[in-house]
């Protein structure tokens, strides 16, 4: 296996929390260099997230692996030139401040382009660098209702709700890792610098095929269904006698009619048609039920992956874990712990490749850890200069 593809880009992340965060540290699990600014006496926000271990946040050993932590002071008026010496030195900054507050900083798109006339930003924002809400402030949730999906999300009869995860922040860092491969390339083929403004809502509402051209063919919006698929019957998650919970999609015809043959019902082959399905959705969605409810699900499981039905079970964290095929495909890891700490489990990086290989490579770096080095190395300050700029609070 080669290095990874990213091998030889340099990554300088200017962001906090998830969204922004997760789009380098993809980056990063492919060979890229990521050098994270953090603020030198809180750090990410995300260090602090609660289950704590040691003082460690488990969510940070994720957020933070394949970087290298230097802390500045953004607030500070020396600062601006410091990221600007470090973008001189970087291929791809990504940073998810508002638009105002970029230009506060004094570190926007035209800043940082001074130090490095081909640079590439990456900008996730809630609503973007352009339009009515452009300055408003937003969240991962904030975003998924803007955009919808929390509108489409629960039962018909109850109050819209959220996904457990916030959807918004993960769609969008893959987007925008995405978003920093185009921008690396077409800058790679003109020589120019670009900008990639990703709003939270944006991906999300790009994810949801269905949504706006299905409004624009028939004039309503699609309510909320709960499990029901709107264009798919059986489609639901279906309560085993065992007390579990089964997801039970018949996508296609041929599905269903493995389906029908597992379930000994000849007479549901009448609705030989997913038009046929869906009017009569009531009648199928409780004999599915009903079958599902007199089976334990390891058995079931066994009778429908017999006979080529895609079925699976609703897992916990712990089911996860404890799967043979997760961890056959190393799918969750284990990964040393900090100084003389345990163990850690962590998701792997998604996806395997016949010419290169992913890696988490070191572990979540502590606040500060590369300042000097980075600092010296990247920015050209002598260790008496950095040591100045630490006393008086610039890092």
């Amino acid at each position: 296996m080669s290095d990874g593809p990213m091998s030889g880009v340099r990554v300088l992340d200017v962001s906090t929390i998830l969204a922004g965060p997760l789009a380098s540290a993809l980056l990063g699990e492919f060979g890229a260099e990521v050098i994270k600014i953090e603020h030198p006496a809180e750090g990410d926000p995300a260090r602090l997230y609660p289950p704590l271990e040691d003082g460690v946040s488990a969510a940070w050993t994720m957020l933070g692996r394949t970087k290298r932590s230097v802390t500045i002071d953004l607030h500070h008026p020396e600062a601006a030139h410091l990221v600007g010496r470090l973008a001189a030195a970087s291929d791809i900054v990504v940073t998810n401040f508002r638009p105002a507050t970029l230009r506060r900083f004094r570190i926007d798109f035209d800043d940082l382009r001074a130090y490095r006339p081909d640079l590439v930003m990456v900008h996730v924002s809630a609503f973007g660098r352009t339009g009515p809400y452009a300055e408003r402030p937003g969240f991962a949730r904030v975003a998924e209702a803007f955009a919808g999906l929390t509108y489409r999300t629960g039962d018909p009869d109850r109050p819209p709700v959220f996904s457990g995860y916030p959807v918004a922040d993960g769609v969008t860092g893959i987007y925008a890792a995405f978003a920093a491969l185009l921008a690396l390339r077409q800058r790679d083929l003109t020589g120019a610098a670009q900008l990639a403004d990703i709003p939270l809502y944006e991906p999300l509402l790009r994810m949801m095929e269905d949504f706006v051209v299905e409004y624009g063919a028939t004039g309503a919006s699609r309510e909320r269904q709960g499990n029901e698929n709107p264009h798919i019957s059986p489609n639901n998650l279906y309560r085993t006698r065992d007390g579990r919970w089964l997801a039970l999609p018949a996508s296609t015809e041929q599905m269903w009619r493995r389906l029908v043959g597992v379930m000994d019902a000849p007479d549901l082959a009448v609705h030989d048609s997913m038009t046929a399905r869906l009017e009569h959705r009531e009648e199928i969605e409780a004999r599915v039920a009903a079958f599902v409810a007199a089976h334990d699900l390891e058995p079931l499981m066994a009778s429908l992956i017999g006979a080529g039905v895609a079925a699976g079970p609703v897992n916990s964290a712990a089911d996860v874990c404890a799967d043979p095929h997760i961890r056959a495909r190393g799918s969750v890891v284990e990964v040393p712990g900090e100084g003389s700490g345990r163990p850690r489990l962590m998701q792997a990086p998604a996806g395997r490749f016949s010419g290169f290989d992913a890696t988490i490579g070191h572990g979540a770096p502590a606040l500060g850890e590369h300042t000097t080095d980075i600092l010296r190395d990247l920015a050209g300050l002598t260790e008496p200069e950095i040591d100045d700029l630490r006393d008086r609070g610039v890092v």
